[in-house]
């Protein structure tokens, strides 16, 4: 393996890199597990539902500021800095969190926290996406989301752990343990190398060069398809440099603005899935469906939470053989008759409900064991069916889909549209529990049968191509559903003609 083998193998590079999504996924959990102990709604007055909404939504209007700001940051100071940027800050802000004396305090540790989220959500995908070949770009890609399941499963299981001490530290071990994963984040990331793409849009191609030749072919700037990735990248910039001076306002304007649109886009949708509001508000979900009792909710939860990590991983596996429109179209028409379900069930067995010390649910299932169960159980095929298509999909469609002169900033413009229907969400949701109860869930399902159309309309397929030759395809008139059935990538007839050409010069000597 030698010199290469760890620091310049893709698997390795874009695994650790997703620490930057573990982070996400911690955050979710260090709330979901305690909104609805006893401990947290003692401490910090039982917030009413606006209140509790303000203080998780707090962390997504932080992301919102972070993922614009990783943008320019992405561009100027490279993707592997501003990862480096995102661990200290988020640092900082779990340790404000863990020592917050109340809710205004609490929500500045969330925003500060939700900056580093906002950096690392945008810039990881945009690093992964750039150092991986494009037969694994999926999969690579994919990885993020995977590690936001484990994040939020690990950090869930500690809140589990620290329900039963009777003080204070019953929320703020699990705020303090946020700091680990930036550490190790940091440590790591000063290991990686630069993305190849980024340097050579900087000018430094023999850097450029030899990181590509090191993830590649272990170093051997000679190989085929070292050459032939080289090349298509230096053309790419090349052709970019004749082009305006970059700007902001490039992006909406033609021929990105549709890319920009369908990116900001399938952020947005994949929000208006409700899987993340079922992640952060999943105890007063499961108090809706009947369940009461902290270890009855707890358990329940934590069966979904390992649900979503396991159920992430046939999307990893298989992304770059199915292809991305499939995989969209069949998880959003499954979550939304798993949502259509839920909202029935609940509207037909349930009933008016008041829970002593919580604000926020209202309407909840009774005495019907059955429909309860039912309810669960569509919660958990709700949450498969995500994790197996809009969870990793969201992530890398986004970040493949870009030429390099705009993909910072583009992206960054689609991981924010993300965390601005996040805040939404996240703040209005306890309210519309209250309010409108089960009639929330078909909202959700609404917006899956919406996304799954302009999926099928608007959405081509980009599988198996390379980062350089999306220009091509989304410059063509091709139908989105007509995409799949394109040519191969250019790259492959690249490769081998230069294989060829080396092979007869070495025959000639």
């Amino acid at each position: 393996m030698g010199k290469y083998a760890l620091m310049n193998n893709v698997y390795v590079l874009g695994g650790f890199a997703t620490m930057g999504g573990m982070l996400f996924g911690f955050d979710i959990s260090s709330m979901s597990g305690v909104v609805g102990t006893a401990r947290y709604q003692e401490y910090f007055n039982h917030p009413s539902s606006s209140l509790q909404g303000g203080i998780v939504a707090s962390m997504a209007a932080g992301s919102f500021a972070g993922a614009l700001m990783a943008g320019p940051l992405g561009d100027k100071i490279s993707r592997r800095r501003t990862i480096m940027l995102a661990s200290l800050i988020w640092i900082v802000g779990s340790i404000i969190q863990c020592a917050a004396v109340n809710a205004s305090m609490l929500i500045v540790g969330r925003i500060i926290n939700g900056v580093a989220v906002g950096l690392a959500s945008m810039i990881v995908p945009v690093y992964q996406s750039e150092i991986a070949p494009k037969e694994i770009r999926g999969r690579i890609v994919s990885l993020q989301q995977w590690a936001i399941t484990w994040g939020i499963l690990i950090q869930y299981f500690i809140q589990y752990g620290c329900s039963y001490i009777q003080s204070d530290a019953a929320f703020r071990i699990p705020w303090g343990v946020q700091v680990v994963p930036g550490l190790i984040l940091f440590g790591g990331t000063l290991l990686f190398p630069y993305s190849p793409r980024w340097l050579a849009d900087q000018n430094r191609s023999e850097e450029a060069l030899e990181v590509l030749a090191n993830l590649r072919a272990n170093g051997d700037k000679n190989d085929p398809a070292v050459v032939a990735e080289f090349k298509e990248i230096q053309d790419a910039i090349t052709f970019d440099r004749t082009q305006a001076a970059r700007s902001y306002g490039e992006l909406f304007r033609h021929p990105y603005s549709r890319r920009v649109f369908l990116g900001m886009t399938l952020q947005s949708w994949s929000q208006l899935t409700g899987m993340n509001v079922a992640m952060y508000y999943i105890v007063f979900i499961f108090q809706g469906a009947g369940i009461t009792g902290q270890d009855a909710n707890l358990q329940a939860s934590s069966i979904q939470y390992v649900l979503n990590v396991v159920m992430t991983i046939p999307a990893i596996l298989f992304i770059d053989r199915w292809g991305r429109r499939p995989v969209l179209l069949i998880g959003s028409m499954f979550m939304a008759l798993w949502l259509f379900l839920i909202g029935g069930l609940m509207g037909k067995y349930g009933s008016a409900y008041q829970l002593a010390g919580n604000a926020t649910t209202t309407w909840a299932i009774s005495g019907n064991d059955a429909a309860s169960k039912a309810v669960i159980a569509c919660s958990y095929l709700f949450v498969c069916s995500f994790a197996m298509s809009w969870g990793p999909v969201s992530w890398t469609y986004p970040a493949e889909i870009y030429p390099l002169r705009i993909r910072s900033k583009a992206v960054s413009l689609s991981t924010a549209s993300n965390w601005a229907f996040n805040f939404v969400l996240a703040y209005a949701v306890p309210p519309a529990l209250e309010h409108i109860q089960y009639r929330t869930y078909f909202i959700f399902a609404g917006c899956c049968v919406a996304m799954t159309i302009h999926v099928f309309l608007m959405y081509p397929e980009t599988k198996g191509r390379t980062l350089e030759e999306m220009e091509e395809l989304f410059n063509s008139d091709i139908p989105a559903w007509k995409t799949r059935a394109l040519p191969a990538s250019h790259l492959d007839a690249d490769i081998e003609r230069i294989r060829g050409e080396k092979t007869e010069v070495s025959e000639v000597k």
